[in-house]
């Protein structure tokens, strides 16, 4: 069993197998130029399932796959066979932006993927290609039909923004009702790489703006999810992910592989350690002594709110 600093049981582990990605989200990197890490930097996928299998043997139950965007990375559905066939119970699941995914649905969940989150932050197109800076609407919501008609359990992931998004709270939601899918509102997290003059909304925004179309409560938490679940009357169950809270931190059992290796205990600190010397020379253990070395400084809180992240989201998945 891996236990933190804190006394949390770590069964999660996130791997970005990109830092590339074929959007340029406002609340991500905007800015960034075109320009990526070589391929022979990034850890080629024998050597990251060396460490997973190492992980799961130490009692990692999920396994998600992120970027950057990771249908970018090709023979996906060969890395993901590999997880698969190594642990079949393992919750072996995906984030991504959509885009790709009407093609490699089917694909993917014939090699293993159970779950998939889907990012979508608006059901307008010019709104969405602003969010995004590029035309994505329409692909991305053949992407999320695909993911449905394949059988993968769907969760579709919102970032509101004030000005922006924020209308557009209780039509995304029906239309996740619609499709038989839980939403998931997300609280912007403050990062370095956004637009500086990006607003996120807050939990008590977000709620204000469901209720004003819907009657909801609470309902009980899964104990390791980091979200907050409502139910509206007909029995529909959508999420709010608040990372400036305390409860964010509290359940933590996560933590993330780069695809350079490195393995950072929290999607906020910069602290990393990189595992890419063992598992280049076939080294499982040596690297899961890092990932115990890691676990044995994490932190109790991340520090949303007192300063805005240095490191890249696209680096370490969301």
């Amino acid at each position: 069993m891996l236990i933190d600093a804190n006394g949390r049981a770590v069964d999660y582990l996130r791997v970005s197998v990109t830092e590339r990605c074929n959007f340029r989200c406002l609340y991500c990197m905007p800015d960034k130029p075109l320009s990526w890490v070589p391929h022979s930097e990034i850890l080629r996928y024998e050597e990251m399932i060396l460490f997973i299998r190492a992980a799961i043997d130490c009692g990692v139950k999920k396994v998600r796959i992120t970027g950057g965007e990771p249908t970018l990375r090709g023979d996906l559905d060969v890395f993901i066979k590999m997880i698969a066939d190594y642990a079949p119970n393992i919750d072996l699941a995906m984030t991504t932006n959509g885009f790709l995914f009407s093609d490699l649905a089917l694909k993917f969940k014939n090699a293993g993927l159970k779950r998939v989150n889907i990012s979508l932050d608006s059901l307008k197109r010019d709104v969405a290609g602003k969010i995004a800076n590029r035309d994505v609407l329409l692909q991305t919501l053949k992407g999320i039909e695909a993911a449905i008609a394949a059988g993968l359990q769907t969760k579709i992931n919102v970032v509101p923004m004030k000005g922006i998004n924020d209308g557009e709270i209780c039509d995304i939601l029906e239309r996740c009702k619609s499709w038989k899918v839980s939403v998931r509102f997300i609280e912007y997290m403050d990062n370095s790489h956004a637009n500086k003059r990006l607003r996120g909304m807050r939990s008590d925004e977000i709620l204000a703006a469901i209720k004003a179309r819907y009657e909801f409560e609470e309902i009980e938490r899964d104990c390791k999810s980091p979200s907050r679940l409502f139910k509206l009357p007909c029995g529909y169950v959508f999420g709010l992910i608040e990372p400036h809270r305390d409860e964010f931190c509290a359940s933590c059992n996560r933590v993330r592989l780069t695809a350079e290796g490195l393995l950072a205990p929290c999607l906020y600190f910069d602290e990393a350690k990189s595992i890419k010397a063992h598992v280049k020379r076939g080294d499982g253990l040596g690297a899961i002594g890092v990932l115990r070395e890691i676990l044995a400084a994490k932190r109790e809180k991340n520090r949303f709110g007192e300063e805005a992240s240095a490191r890249a989201f696209y680096e370490t998945g969301g």
